[in-house]
């Protein structure tokens, strides 16, 4: 069978959709040698990337998401290979496209929180045309928490027979940092000299930033020696405003903006952070506190969307809209070390039902199912 995977969010980074595309590209190349897979990417991804085995081949594309050419060159593409699945790893696919797919849902974040960067017309109807038509045409929709889905069929009124729960992965390079002198580098590297909250991501309305800020000061009033660092790129439609709430604190070295980090070095800042926050309002999966357990590093994290059914009894919760309860939780990790303690031991082992292998073959056994029930000849053949 010729199955084909939208590629073009392909990425080797840590987190996001991305990562997702690469685990998944990765994963079934070890278990499916015998089906060929086209994979659609864009450059430079195109010319990094060198299948392992001979049934898979890439294509170029070079089409942007919500671009013109998405509509029509990616649909010629995907047209003249033929496939007998197609995989959309993001609801971004032509809409003309009418051929057998699987779209996978990370979100329905746009839906809840358009934020600063959805506000032309243009754009917000754009979205709602795409996820409207992938959802509405796959023959399957991948979701990855049952909190997603539940929002898939509450919104998008897709029915729950289209849907399949897949979860996602934890790298395996999230774990206990053996070079010590390595993790002291980067604390030096970044100026941080004390116990720190860590924040990693994106800045968007969602992710509830200027909450944890508001919290910190908090307890910096209640006399906690500690600092609290942000990575992530620095977002200017957002920068301007989390600025002007930090200033002071970023001249105390209270605040420190890293902006993106490489890959060991957050891994470094996971392992010498005292306490993970996870503020956000809204998470279709929420990856970084699985990322942090499996550091042992102890997860302070709202209580919303689908935080707790991914992370379970591991975290301290808090209502993301009340400082007061984000206060509270962080301070609880900070004071009560039997908990800190109980927190590390079972973060860790909670985190190993998750894995990028697992979730490979799940997805790689819907698509055999789905071949499966298309090749069965019909009552009246």
């Amino acid at each position: 069978m010729k199955i084909g995977i939208d590629c073009r969010m392909y990425a080797t980074l840590h987190t996001g959709i991305g990562r997702y595309v690469y685990e998944l590209v990765e994963n079934l190349q070890e278990i499916d040698h015998q089906n060929h897979y086209v994979l659609f990417f864009n450059s430079p991804e195109f010319e990094n990337f060198t299948p392992k085995h001979s049934n898979f081949t890439k294509v170029l594309v070079n089409a942007l998401h919500y671009s013109f050419s998405e509509q029509t060159k990616f649909l010629r593409l995907l047209k003249k290979q033929k496939l007998d699945l197609m995989h959309f790893t993001h609801f971004n696919a032509p809409v003309l496209y009418f051929g057998p797919s699987v779209v996978t849902i990370h979100d329905l974040t746009v839906h809840f929180f358009p934020g600063k960067k959805m506000t032309s017309l243009f754009r917000r109807s754009a979205y709602h045309l795409a996820i409207k038509s992938a959802v509405s045409k796959a023959q399957k929709v991948i979701s990855v928490s049952r909190s997603t889905a539940k929002d898939l069929q509450e919104v998008l009124h897709t029915p729950s027979s289209k849907i399949e729960v897949i979860y996602e992965g934890v790298n395996a390079e999230f774990s206990p940092v053996k070079d010590i002198h390595c993790l002291l580098d980067t604390l030096f590297k970044y100026h941080i000299d004390r116990s720190f909250l860590l924040y990693t991501g994106v800045w968007r309305d969602h992710k509830n930033l200027k909450g944890l800020i508001e919290s910190f000061r908090e307890l910096l009033k209640k006399k906690h020696h500690i600092q609290l660092v942000i990575t992530g790129k620095k977002d200017n439609i957002y920068a301007e405003e989390i600025f002007a709430l930090t200033e002071d604190l970023v001249k105390q070295n209270l605040v420190v903006f890293t902006d993106l980090v490489s890959d060991h070095e957050l891994v470094d800042l996971i392992n010498a952070a005292q306490i993970y926050v996870f503020p956000s309002f809204y998470e279709g999966f929420g990856l970084p506190p699985l990322e942090a357990m499996q550091c042992h590093t102890p997860v302070a994290a709202s209580n919303t969307s689908s935080i707790p059914e991914i992370c379970g009894n591991n975290a301290v919760y808090f209502d993301p809209h009340s400082i007061p309860e984000m206060t509270e939780a962080i301070e609880k990790l900070l004071t009560d070390k039997h908990l800190y303690h109980q927190l590390q031991l079972s973060g860790e082992k909670h985190v190993k039902k998750y894995s990028w292998s697992k979730m490979a073959k799940h997805t790689h056994q819907l698509y055999l199912d789905f071949l499966k029930d298309q090749s069965k000849p019909t009552k009246s053949s």
